[in-house]
């Protein structure tokens, strides 16, 4: 392991993006295939929601105690577990098959989950300053949205070509692999938290700056509950059955004849690695701001226009609404992150990130269910404009934080 003398941004950037980039490798295979594989994986139409809905459900209760844990303890053997662990989760899916097998291995990656994301962004909390947290937590975004895209095409792909189980097995030996890499490289970044604690102690903040504060987190909770809502809620769990209602089963582009696990997987694919431009340039974009909510704004414009799109339903819009979308989804993780990155107390981080994590994994888990239990009512088309229309909302919101 890395000393603190050698702790760089740099050095405990790369090992814990390598090691949550892979992590979500499984993870985002399921959304691609499972609701078009259900047979494979052994359950019904009807439980996939459920399913896919697990392991959000159970870190609403396990975010907050794990922030907590990352306040308290030592960082670093914290999040090289929460990586074991996700390896593990994954190769449940690979080896078992039938509802209780899945849903236990969900149930098993979300705790995981809360481990390696809270504590991903604790330790970039950790290493940046308020001037370029909006660049680095970016930078770190970027690891998330490379994982969920390589992910989609690569369970997709392999799923097409290997069968479910075999995707979903190399899956679980890539995750192990990333936990191996950051418990070689990570260092501790405990030594600066306690230096910034030691700072903080020697001052007061008034009483009107710390509502002023308040307000400005509460913001930034909604909008990581109504950015999480949006794409990994309703638009990753629906995109494969959106598809297969408007392109029917297997699809030709230039020539080359695609399954709908295919298309789904490069269509989130595409998502996600737009995601990646958008984070860190949304977040060095807000380091030079005067406030960070006129670049929030800014980015869920082009949120709102994509999901109007999709609604659409033809497929001559489906590739612009997934550039769009992808956009809002990248600018806005990371931006929710980073404002309350800036304003939450240095000894409190950890449990205030995991709070803004209960926030989201509250919206992503309600989402597919709201989503399958209407779509047979009043069609995709109309949940999609239900989510351009919120996502509208949280635009005025931002644009009147920005002026207050």
């Amino acid at each position: 392991m890395t000393g603190h003398s050698a702790i760089t941004p740099m050095s405990v950037l790369l090992p814990i993006s390598i090691g949550t980039g892979l992590s979500l490798i499984g993870d985002a295979s399921l959304y691609a295939v499972l609701p078009t594989h259900v047979g494979d994986a052994g359950i019904t139409l009807a439980g996939v929601g459920i399913i896919l809905s697990a392991n959000r459900f159970i870190r609403l209760l396990l975010n907050g105690p794990a922030g907590m844990a990352y306040d308290r303890f030592p960082r670093r053997p914290l999040f090289i577990a929460a990586l074991f662990l996700g390896a593990c989760s994954t190769a449940i899916y690979a080896l078992g098959s039938g509802f209780w097998s899945l849903l236990s291995g969900r149930l098993l990656w979300g705790l995981s989950w809360a481990g390696i994301w809270v504590g991903g962004n604790a330790m970039i909390v950790d290493i940046s300053e308020n001037r370029n947290r909006g660049r680095w937590v970016g930078l770190y975004n970027i690891c998330f949205f490379l994982g969920t895209s390589s992910g989609s095409v690569l369970g997709g792909l392999l799923t097409d070509r290997l069968g479910y189980h075999a995707a979903l097995g190399a899956g679980a030996g890539l995750t192990f692999a990333g936990a191996v890499v950051v418990w070689i490289l990570l260092p501790e970044t405990s030594r600066l938290r306690q230096e910034r604690i030691l700072a903080e102690s020697h001052g007061e903040t008034p009483s009107s700056q710390v509502k002023h504060c308040q307000r400005q987190i509460g913001s930034a909770f909604f909008l990581m509950g109504v950015n999480r809502f949006s794409v990994a809620g309703v638009l990753m769990p629906t995109f494969g059955l959106f598809l297969l209602e408007n392109l029917g089963g297997s699809f030709e582009i230039s020539g080359i004849q695609l399954g709908v696990a295919s298309a789904t997987g490069l269509g989130l694919g595409l998502t996600y690695l737009i995601s990646m431009i958008s984070a860190p340039a949304m977040g060095w974009l807000s380091d030079r701001c005067k406030s960070r909510w006129q670049a929030v704004a800014w980015g869920l414009l082009p949120g709102a226009a994509g999901f109007m799109l999709l609604s659409m339903g033809h497929p001559a819009t489906i590739l612009l609404a997934l550039l769009l979308t992808s956009f809002a989804a990248g600018s806005n993780q990371g931006l929710s992150i980073a404002i309350v990155g800036d304003l939450c107390a240095e000894g409190v981080r950890g449990r205030t990130m995991g709070f803004l994590f209960t926030v989201g994994d509250l919206a992503s888990a309600v989402g597919p269910l709201l989503a399958y239990a209407l779509a047979p009512v009043i069609g995709l088309k109309y949940i999609y404009v239900g989510v351009a229309s919120l996502l509208a909302a949280m635009m005025a919101l931002a644009w009147y934080r920005a002026r207050n």
